[in-house]
């Protein structure tokens, strides 16, 4: 691998961050792998200390695992197993709280959804996680905000912790994927902003299920 130009700024541990889980997504680190720290410090120009805070910060992503004595390695992409319960979390959870989040809407509610929706108003093409992480953002975005619209903060917290945004994606991302996506997410959006709960919850379980039939071929 050849070295890898950063910005010498302060904002150089994001971009040590994003250099770093750009290579776990697009598996130039490969899952399973270790990590070599002195390696990475030479591809990326920069000294260890942003190096381990950026993987310190990977770990709580749940992309890297820290071993006792042995250091850091890539994780393993998720298993069939753990990708359907996964899925069937976020069906228990997020179909009920996009109702919530409907019966709940404030004019401040509205206006914070279809902002988001202006995020990414198209799917981004290309299979490198540069091509794809604003989707993947507005997409974490967006959940989390619904979830915060439907005002349970247990919920919330439950599923930020899973990191599904970044696991999902790093199984597979293609621009169809992406497009449909964005059309499902403003479906969602414009049952909530219309305060429709039955809608909402609907749409957000279609959603979930069509996410999770997309996402299976990689395992085929």
């Amino acid at each position: 691998m050849t070295g890898i130009a950063l910005p010498h700024r302060t904002v150089l541990s994001d971009s040590v961050y994003e250099a770093v889980k750009a290579l776990i997504m697009d598996h130039t680190l490969e899952p399973d792998a270790k990590i070599n720290i002195d390696a990475l410090t030479r591809l990326l120009e920069v000294s260890h200390t942003p190096v381990r805070e950026a993987l310190a910060r990977l770990e709580s992503d749940g992309l890297v695992i820290k071993l006792p004595l042995r250091g850091y390695s890539i994780s393993p992409l998720l298993t069939r197993k753990e990708f359907e319960d996964l899925y069937e979390l976020r069906l228990l959870l997020e179909p009920p709280s996009a109702r919530r989040a409907a019966e709940a809407m404030t004019p401040e509610g509205r206006r914070a959804l279809q902002e988001e929706m202006t995020s990414c108003e198209e799917a981004p093409s290309g299979s490198h996680y540069e091509d794809y992480k604003a989707i993947t953002a507005h997409d974490a975005r967006l959940h989390d905000l619904i979830m915060a619209l439907a005002g349970n903060d247990a919920i919330r917290l439950a599923l930020e912790r899973t990191h599904s945004h970044l696991h999902l994606f790093r199984l597979h991302y293609g621009s169809p994927i992406g497009s449909r996506a964005l059309k499902e997410h403003q479906a969602i959006v414009t049952a909530l902003v219309a305060g429709d709960p039955a809608e909402a919850e609907s749409t957000m379980r279609a959603h979930l299920e069509r996410a999770r039939d997309r996402l299976s071929a990689a395992f085929e």
